[in-house]
Formats: structure tokens, sequence, C-alpha cells
């Protein structure tokens, strides 16, 4: 068997590859593991449990909330709310895990289950390969050492943990919202009840679309990975900025007055600025990862501000603020963290912030974003490679040298084996996009001579 965790918990199509045992399976496997210590301390474990509004989140929490009460786990159910609700309510609540049940910004068919470990944290690889292991031992065989009577679980709605959320969401934005106006596109997702809330009760005037999930809408033709409609609602609306979230609102993209689409490198830039502002920049330090745009780079340089790059995934941006105590970092992407307001990327709180700065600075998203020039950038995947070599073959090493050459250090080349498929990601970075084009069409070129 494979490795079930990916990056982002385990995912898969809903009831076909994600299944209910193998998700009922999970959740006890992840009971024992991440609530031992509880059982251990004398008090009934508790996990809180939560979903986007994928159809098959239904059945699928059906399978979690009765894994984890017959492992001994009582269950606090909090219903549709953001994956960073869940990790912040966990937290909050003195819960010894979380479970979030999610593909993100994947299409309906598919799901996932995503666990937090007390305090509301992403697990790390080896608590990740725990509990694949009891699973799998128990799924061969041995049998699991069930509770009876009194000793199993309880479950009940957590119908408060809307609004201890939009509470702590509200508690972070620095100034009011009076005077703009947003546009939300909440994806058809997770957020479509708290973000219109938290921005209306900061004072904005909101224009709110994607916000009406019937189970199988979600993600579709909306959100953060289809900006058109924002960008159109935006202009008809005459609104100030808009904000886009993914199905379970960890991330976040803006389109400007314009719109103009600000991603999350612009919105790094401008949060490290106003947080420097506000001496909540500790070590006057951003995260990124080796994807961020060079120009993000070159504006943090000019402005002052180190910057710590990391591989590519939240996961590895979060432990870099962690080891380090940094108080921000995130990805092109949307996905950025705060770590004074949140263990993971929140996009509602991202939007908020973006906001917030607009707000008491009286400038223009597309002024404040203007801080980075973003440098063209052309990635070409190169499919059936052996993406084992990219960092032996020498052939390869010379041509990449021969690009940064003729690049300069206005240009940049990232070559990164894809973690699930036999391909090989060629990234080139110029200031100009003919010249990026072409050197990353012969590096695509030179991949498929030395690897293929």
């Amino acid at each position: 068997m494979g490795r079930l965790f990916g990056t982002d918990g385990v995912r898969g199509v809903a009831n076909a590859d994600l299944t209910a045992e193998l998700t009922l399976g999970l959740s006890v496997a992840a009971a024992h593991v991440l609530a031992e210590a509880g059982t251990f301390e004398g008090h009934r474990p508790t996990a809180v449990v939560g979903r986007d509004p994928r159809a098959s989140g239904e059945f699928l929490e059906a399978a979690v909330v009765a894994g984890l009460a017959s492992a001994g786990v009582d269950v606090l159910l909090v219903g549709v709310l953001p994956t960073p609700a869940v990790a912040y309510l966990t937290g909050a609540l003195g819960a010894d895990l979380g479970v979030m049940l999610s593909a993100s910004h994947n299409a309906m068919p598919d799901n996932g289950v995503k666990f937090f470990a007390r305090g509301g944290h992403k697990l790390a690889d080896e608590l990740e390969d725990r509990i694949e292991a009891v699973y799998e031992e128990h799924r061969t065989g041995a049998p699991w050492d069930r509770p009876t009577g009194a000793g199993v679980g309880r479950i009940r709605s957590y119908e408060e943990g809307f609004e201890k959320y939009v509470a702590h969401l509200l508690a972070a934005v620095p100034n009011r919202l009076e005077g703009l106006k947003v546009v939300l596109d909440e994806a058809h997702g997770a957020a479509h009840r708290v973000s219109p809330e938290v921005f209306t009760r900061a004072g904005a005037e909101i224009v709110t679309i994607g916000a009406e999930p019937d189970g199988l809408n979600i993600n579709d033709g909306c959100g953060s990975t289809h900006l058109g409609l924002l960008k159109a609602a935006v202009i008809e609306h005459g609104a100030d900025l808009g904000i886009a979230h993914d199905g379970d609102a960890d991330r976040c993209l803006a389109v400007d007055h314009t719109g103009a689409e600000v991603d999350g490198d612009q919105i790094l830039a401008v949060l490290a600025l106003a947080m420097r502002e506000r001496s909540e920049l500790r070590s006057d330090t951003v995260v990124a990862t080796v994807m961020s745009n060079l120009g993000f780079k070159l504006a943090m340089e000019r402005e002052g501000v180190s910057l710590v790059q990391t591989g590519v995934g939240d996961r590895y941006v979060l432990e870099e603020m962690k080891r380090h105590d940094y108080a921000l970092g995130g990805e092109q992407s949307g996905h950025v963290i705060i770590t004074d307001h949140a263990t993971t990327g929140d996009g509602t709180l991202t939007g908020l912030l973006l906001a917030a700065r607009v707000a008491q600075t009286g400038r223009t998203l597309r002024d404040l974003a203007s801080v980075m020039e973003r440098l063209p950038q052309v990635l070409i995947n190169v499919p059936d490679v052996d993406r084992s070599r990219v960092s032996t073959s020498a052939e390869l090493a010379s041509a990449v040298a021969e690009a940064e050459r003729e690049l300069g250090a206005t240009g940049r080349v990232l070559l990164r084996p894809s973690g699930t498929e036999p391909l090989v990601r060629v990234m080139v970075e110029a200031a100009d996009i003919d010249q990026a084009r072409s050197v990353a069409g012969r590096l695509a070129d030179a991949v498929k001579s030395a690897l293929g």
C-alpha cells in the first residue's frame, strides 16, 4: 500500500478512493494516536469535526463520527465551517484532535480528511505515519481495543463554533472597514456564511457571489481558482476590491478596483509592510516558498524585509515559521499564515487584513500591491521522465548553468520534480516574457534529453 497521506491530508474521489470504510478506520487510528494522552490524563478525549458543503461530506462526516465515538472520543460537530475555523476551535476548546472533511480547491467529486493535533496544529510526518501504521495493523486483522457502556464517545452539535470563530476573526482586525465596498467570492464553499458575516460586522459594504452551496457546485467556475466572475463583479459594482476563497477557505486571492488579480506574493508584500509598521513582523522577516516570484524577493530586499524561502507547500512554510518564531509566511497560491492569529492558512483572516490595510491607508489595493513588480514567469511540465535524476544529471546541470548565465541577476531558473507524478516542472522568470519562454523551452528540451 502506498502512503495514504499526501501534502494536505488524505484525498481522493469520494466513495471510490476515499470510502466510508477508509475514513472510519483512519478516524479510529487517529483517535488512538492523537487522543491517547488525553485518556492517560484521566479525562475523556474530545474531537472537533467540521466539513465543507460537498455532498459526500455528509456520509464521510458520519463515518468520522462513528470511528471517533467508537474509540471513546467525545465529538463536537461544528458543521460547515472553514478549515482554519476547525483548527482554531480545536485549540480554543482544548480538544485532543480536530478533523476537517474537505478537498480544498479540488472539484466536487473529490473529498479529503485532514487531522489536527492538540492546539489545532497540522500533523508532522511522523504522526501521519503512526496513524497509517495503526490503521494498517487493524485493517489486516488486529482487533481494536473498543470501549463499551459509558466508555463510548458522545456526540453533540456545537453551534457556538460559528460565533466563536467570527469573534476571533474580528478581534484580529486592526481597524474598521467603513467606506469600503468589497465583493466576496465564497466558491460555494465552507466560508459562505462566515466571510460575509465578519466583513459586514467589520464595517464593509459587501457584495457576495458564490455563496449558495448545494453540495455539488463547490469551486465550480468560481472562487480562487476561477477569478473571472469576481473580476467582473468588482467592476460592475464599482467595488474597492474583491476577495476570493477556495472551497475550504484556507487561501485568499484578491482583485483590485480595476479587475486586476493580486496574487499571494503581492498580498504577502502588502501585509509584511503593514505588520512591520505595527511592530508585528518579528525579526522583520517573511517566509515564502521557492516558487514565489522573483519580483517579491526584490521588493522585500528593497524594503529592508528579510525573506526566508522553503520547499513548496504551506506545511514547510509553517514549520520554518514555528522553528524561528516568524509571524508571517505564505505561498503565491494565497495560503497566508499569520501565527499570532492562526495555526494554518486562513483566507478570511487574510482578506480582512488586506481590506483593513486599504481602509487604513486610504490607498487603492492596486497602489499598495505595486510595491512589487511581478516578473514574467513561465512554467512547463515535462512528463514521462525520470524525476529522481534531476539533481544528479551533469547534462541538465550544464543546461541550467547556461540558462542562469543568460538571465543574470534579473532572472531565475527552478527545476522541481513532482511529488506525485513522473514529471519535472521547469520554471523560468525573466524581465522579458519572450526571453522567459525561450529559456523555459530550451530547458524543457534539456530535461527530456537528459532524463527521458
